[in-house]
Formats: structure tokens, C-alpha cells, sequence
């Protein structure tokens, strides 16, 4: 080729690639694509493309990835691990209608690192491409095979727990008004699935717990336009691709006390605005501005519990009376009649999927109860502990039948799971936390007492660790100060129990 021709071939090459992208002859965009790499870089011509030097990083080499794709996409992240990776630089070539990323992150020692490019984080990380640096003949399997299941569980789980080859359950936290809050950067979504994807990778089982704000479990009462912000925090969790692991959402907790109720005192979470928010009670049969409908519309699989009533507090009652009549119950009596009636009224219009798939319950223990005697008090849990101010009403960590008989008192949740997410041995606001009152033997005797109860899925501690934040050391079972060192002994045993 001559000096002449190649000077032509210089101005002709970009006009043959726009006419090649103009009349259709590169190579379609492919969503979602997924990689498997030796370490070698791809050069397959799929979209998106990602690059990964050098070929073969070695543990705590620093790695560069550059993701080429066609489109524009917004709001982008690359996660290692389900870590974030560092954005170093993005560069727009309209010429060839291509966008381009670069990351960097350190190369982690797992031998088969799992990198992820996700689009529209801001509405719902989508996952664009997936790239699985296979650096040895391994396959990539699933952690869970081999482990033993169990129904226990820690609310905010300590990563370092050792969970002893047990497929157990973790209860984790999000905030809406801390999701995108900078200043707490533990709170942000981001943060959270990277906790749901190392619960996960140890083979635990997630729930996660949904909150409008801290002191403020629900949008409050008749605040239209803070219900249509939750429910589009709930909808870009529901879409999120990398919470699909997680096993259930929770929807609240306590609304019937006025700890949850704090930013709108005058407003309260009623058991009636409770279920309108979760699943329309009240509304037109074919509005679907409610969480359950919300949630499915882009997750159908999605399992959605409703929260827990908060128990032995009079700060609400309910209009239906339940068996026993005690505020709390009523509460929960009234705020299942209503849920059960706009599943049924929502049914019965065409309306798929609707109702709830299990409840979350408060089963606090109180090992301390005056008719109890220091020999009883491990054996808390066995022993039925009716109050007489109370009309009879459990007083111990036997409430769950309370609960219980009131979720199968209806017929769209007759025989729907209790999953028990938050107890320990702290009765109420007049009582010892439990590194003051705790019983050896106590945890033992709640578990066998769930093992024995087909309808409780989970008996979860509340709670282990949330790093940095100290008011809960009282009850944190990973810090375990006082005779909380016991409960910590005793839940590490019970997961090494043959």
C-alpha cells in the first residue's frame, strides 16, 4: 500500500464503521451478558465488552477493568465481590457509538473473583455484563450444598461470625431516608447488598427490613406523597438485581408504639393506614399504589412479611377486639382483618398475588417475671405465663401463640409462617437488658421450644452487631458484655449441635 492509499484509508476507515452501525451490520447489543475468563482479556464482539489488565492479577495486584457498550447508560457501578470497584474514568467516541468505563479495585485472594456491571443503579441496579475470573480448572459453586439448616438467626449479623457449616438466617436493615445519605454511608443500598451477598455467600438466608426513617418504622398517616416516595424505594429494591437472593422483606416493625411513630406523632401508623400501605386496604380495588403490588409488579417472586406489632405497650388499640382483649393484640387483630379483606377484595377482582407471605412477630422473653423463681428462669420459654391484668394474655416469650391465633384466625393467612425476628430476654421498657438478666440455658430452651412449632420459621436474636454504633451493646450478642457472654457461648453451641 502506498503512502497515497493509506492516506485515503485513514479519512475512509471512521465513515465504513458509522455506515456500519447505520445500516445494521454491527454486531446487536446483547443485555446482561455473562463471561467466564481465565484472565484472559475479551475481545468477543458482545455487548457489553470488558477488559480486564493485567490478564492474570495475582491477589492484591491492582486490577483494571474497562467496560466498552453502546449505550449510555446512567448511574453505573462495578462491583468485585459485591464490593465496589473505584471509578477512575468514563469517555464518551459518538463516532463509533460507544461508551467506555474504567475501574480499578486491589485483586481480592478469593482464586474466583465475580465482577458485576450494573446500569440504572438509581432506580434498581440492573446487571449489564457479569465476569468470573476462573484462574484455576475450579468451578464455581454455591456454598450452601453441604450445610445443615437451622432456624437460628442474629438481626444485623456480625461478618465474622462463624456460623459452624449451618444454613442459618440473618435479619438485615435499610433506611429509606438514609439510602442515598453520604454522610452514613452504612445505611446506602449499596452497602446493604453487599452484607445480602456475603450473608449469602456463607449460605444464610436474608430478610430485610424495610423502614421509611429512623423513629419512623411507615410513611405517616395520610402523607400521600411520603407513601409515593417509599413505594418507590420499595420498587427499586424489588428491581435490584443484586438483592434477589434475598428471602423476604419485612415491612415495617412496631407501628403500633410511638418509638415508631416519632416524626409524626400527631399521624400514627393505625392498623388500617398500616395495611392500606401494604397492600391497599381501603382504596379503589384496581389502585395498586400499595407495597405488595409494587414490589411484584417487577419482582413477582418476591416474598413480602408484614411487621411485627410490638407487644404489652397500650400506645394504640385496634377497633376489632381480639380473644384476649389487650391493645396490642387488638392491634394486630384489627390490622390482619384488614389486610385479609383486601386480599380477598382484590381476588376476587382478578387480582393475582396479593396478600402477604408470612409475619414477622416480637416474642421478647422474660426470664425475670415475678412468678417465676431463679431455678425457672432458663425455662422461661416452656412455661405459660398469663397475665391477670392483662385478661390473660402471654407475658413471656410465649406471646407467638397470641400472634399466632390471631394470623390463623383469618382466611387469607390462616397457616402462614411466623418468623420470630427479634427476641432476647428484654420484656419492656421496665425491665433488665439482657446482659444483666440473661439465663444460661434460655436460647436453648426458645429454640427447642420454635423447633417444636411447624408455623415459626426463624428464632432471631436482636441483636448482633452494627459496627460503630454502641447503644446496643447491652444486647449484642458479638460484643457480649456481662452475662451476655453466656447467650454468645450458647448460640455458638447450638449451631455445632449434631
Amino acid at each position: 500500500m502506498n503512502e497515497k492509499s493509506a492516506s485515503r484509508l485513514k479519512y475512509i476507515w471512521p465513515l465504513l464503521l458509522i455506515a456500519l452501525v447505520v445500516f445494521g451490520y454491527w454486531v446487536p447489543s446483547i443485555s446482561g451478558q455473562v463471561i467466564v475468563t481465565t484472565g484472559q482479556p475479551i475481545h468477543a464482539p458482545l455487548w457489553p465488552q470488558m477488559d480486564v489488565t493485567p490478564a492474570s492479577p495475582q491477589p492484591g495486584e491492582l486490577v483494571t477493568v474497562v467496560v466498552t457498550d453502546r449505550q449510555p447508560w446512567s448511574h453505573v457501578r462495578l462491583t468485585v465481590n459485591s464490593e465496589s470497584a473505584v471509578l477512575q474514568r468514563w469517555e464518551e467516541q459518538p463516532l463509533l457509538g460507544i461508551w467506555i468505563w474504567s475501574w480499578s479495585f486491589l485483586m481480592p485472594t478469593d482464586p474466583s473473583p465475580e465482577v458485576v456491571f450494573y446500569v440504572e443503579c438509581h432506580t434498581g441496579c440492573q446487571t449489564r455484563g457479569r465476569l468470573a475470573l476462573v484462574t484455576s480448572a475450579q468451578e464455581l459453586a454455591g456454598t450452601s450444598d453441604n450445610l445443615r439448616t437451622t432456624k437460628l438467626c442474629t438481626v444485623m449479623a456480625d461478618p465474622a461470625r462463624d456460623w459452624r457449616q449451618r444454613s442459618g438466617w440473618v435479619v438485615d436493615i435499610t433506611y429509606m431516608k438514609l439510602a442515598d445519605d453520604l454522610q452514613d454511608p452504612y445505611w446506602s443500598v449499596d452497602a446493604l447488598a453487599a452484607r445480602i451477598a456475603a450473608a449469602s455467600h456463607k449460605g444464610l438466608r436474608v430478610l430485610v427490613r424495610i423502614e421509611f426513617a429512623r423513629q419512623q418504622t411507615l410513611p405517616p398517616a395520610q402523607d400521600h406523597i411520603a407513601l409515593s416516595d417509599y413505594l418507590a424505594f420499595v420498587r427499586r429494591l424489588a428491581a435490584d438485581d443484586r438483592l434477589r437472593t434475598v428471602d423476604a422483606f419485612i415491612i415495617g416493625s412496631g407501628p403500633n408504639a410511638h418509638s415508631s411513630n416519632e416524626l409524626a406523632p400527631d399521624r400514627l401508623i393505625s392498623p388500617e393506614w398500616y395495611a392500606r400501605v401494604f397492600n391497599g386496604y381501603g382504596e379503589p380495588v384496581d389502585h395498586q399504589d400499595n407495597v405488595v403490588q409494587t414490589m411484584r409488579a417487577v419482582w413477582p417472586g418476591a416474598k413480602i412479611l408484614v411487621g411485627a406489632v410490638r407487644p404489652w405497650i397500650d400506645d394504640q388499640n385496634g377497633a376489632r377486639i381480639a380473644s384476649v382483649d389487650a391493645p396490642w393484640l387488638n392491634y394486630m387483630n384489627t390490622l390482619v382483618w384488614a389486610i385479609d379483606q383486601a386480599t380477598i377484595l382484590k381476588s376476587v377482582a382478578g387480582y393475582g398475588n396479593v396478600g402477604p407471605d408470612g409475619f414477622a412477630l416480637h416474642t421478647p422473653g422474660r426470664p425475670d417475671a415475678p412468678q417465676l423463681d431463679a431455678a425457672q428462669a432458663a425455662d422461661e420459654p416452656w412455661i405459660e405465663l398469663h397475665h391477670a391484668d392483662w385478661k390473660g394474655a402471654q407475658s413471656g416469650f410465649r406471646i407467638f401463640q397470641d400472634w399466632l391465633a390471631i394470623i390463623n384466625a383469618h382466611a387469607s393467612t390462616r397457616g402462614l409462617p411466623g418468623y420470630i425476628t427479634a427476641a432476647n430476654t428484654f420484656a419492656d421498657s421496665a425491665g433488665a437488658p439482657p446482659a444483666q438478666n440473661y439465663p444460661p440455658g434460655w436460647l436453648t430452651n426458645a429454640l427447642a421450644v420454635v423447633n417444636q412449632e411447624p408455623q415459626l420459621r426463624t428464632l432471631c436474636w436482636f441483636l448482633d452487631l452494627v459496627p460503630g454504633d454502641r447503644q446496643w451493646d447491652a444486647f449484642s450478642l458479638a460484643r457480649h458484655p456481662g452475662r451476655l457472654l453466656y447467650a454468645a457461648e450458647e448460640f455458638d453451641a447450638l449451631l455445632q449441635q449434631k
